[in-house]
């Protein structure tokens, strides 16, 4: 089977589809529409890989990227996502994403070079 990502970070090849998405509207979205386990297992899996993957990434600029080089930056942008969730909101998450319809992002850095 061929990854999608860079060599070493074929653990997360699962949570491509769902979790490689562009714009930070997008996955603060996602954060509110997954289910505790799927953060969860996200979660587990990724929080490891995130250093090694963006070491990886510095290495070159945003617009040099190569395609599974923006994947595997698109799943460590949801890991921030998921990450609040799962280390701060804990329990509360569920509560918290009620309200997450109100907050609308309309701009954000990270959408700056998509």
């Amino acid at each position: 089977m061929t990854s999608s990502l860079p060599a070493g970070f074929e653990t997360l090849e699962p949570f491509v589809e769902r979790f490689s998405i562009s714009g930070t509207a997008n996955r603060a979205e996602l954060r509110s529409d997954i289910t505790g386990e799927e953060r969860s297992a996200f979660y587990e899996a990724a929080k490891d890989l995130v250093a090694p993957a963006l070491d990886l990434l510095d290495k070159k600029p945003l617009d040099a990227l190569d395609a599974s080089e923006k994947r595997l930056l698109d799943l460590c942008l949801s890991f921030a996502h998921v990450a609040l969730a799962v280390e701060i909101q804990g329990p509360d998450e569920e509560r918290h994403s009620r309200m997450r319809q109100y907050m609308r992002i309309t701009r954000s850095p990270a959408d700056a070079v998509a």
